[in-house]
């Protein structure tokens, strides 16, 4: 009784102490990520600066702010859920490798320098004008599959786990939350910024997973 208590304890405090650090880093990457705190900057310091250093900026803070997650995660105590034997191990594998080749591929067809913040700095130096001209949206290649590539080759990459611990399902997890809840306010944006034509786009091409009835 006394060791099932404490592995009890060890899962409750998991999963608030991963919870709150996905927490912040949610509320810090899907709340910089719309229109509003951009405009407040811009407010406060000139036009060209922000439009030069935000995207960089936010890409950082980022980084900064999952970091405590996934030191929990490989720092917490941990309890393997389940361990799949061959050749389950392999097919799992092989559907992980599928989701990160994914992953890069659909990086191609965006503007990966304009997505990391680097084409906004050497347009800051460089005396281009800002901010860059708007981004045509996005309609082939993966993206007319998925409206969100990036994030369903990520889901495919994170869950067929051959070896799944607590940990990792409660990385898992929240990682999941914070692709429906980011996808939501990055389409509340691209609607903002293509009108019908984005409300179109979205009729028309699945959300998250590419199957019809994901809508």
């Amino acid at each position: 009784m006394p060791d099932r208590l404490d592995r009890y304890k060890v899962v409750i405090q998991n999963v608030v102490l991963i919870a709150l650090a996905f927490l912040m880093f949610g509320v810090a990457h899907s709340g910089l990520a719309g229109l509003e705190p951009k405009r407040r900057l811009q407010a406060l310091f000139s036009e060209r600066l922000v439009e030069g250093w935000y995207r960089i900026v936010y890409n950082i803070l980022s980084v900064v702010t999952i970091s405590p997650v996934l030191a929990l995660v490989a720092m917490l105590p941990d309890q393997v859920l389940y361990r799949l034997d061959m050749p389950w191990a392999l097919v799992m594998r092989a559907v992980q490798a599928a989701g990160a080749l994914g992953l890069v591929g659909a990086l191609f067809f965006t503007d990966v320098f304009r997505f990391a913040g680097i084409a906004q700095v050497i347009a800051y130096f460089s005396g281009r004008p800002l901010p860059l001209p708007p981004e045509p949206l996005q309609e082939k290649g993966m993206y007319a599959l998925v409206r969100h590539p990036l994030y369903f080759f990520s889901l495919l990459a994170i869950w067929p786990m051959p070896t799944m611990t607590l940990n990792t399902l409660l990385f898992n997890l929240g990682a999941t939350a914070y692709f429906i809840i980011g996808s939501r306010v990055e389409e509340r944006r691209l609607e903002r910024i293509h009108g019908e034509a984005y409300r179109a786009y979205r009729q028309r091409v699945p959300w998250l997973i590419p199957w019809p009835f994901f809508r």
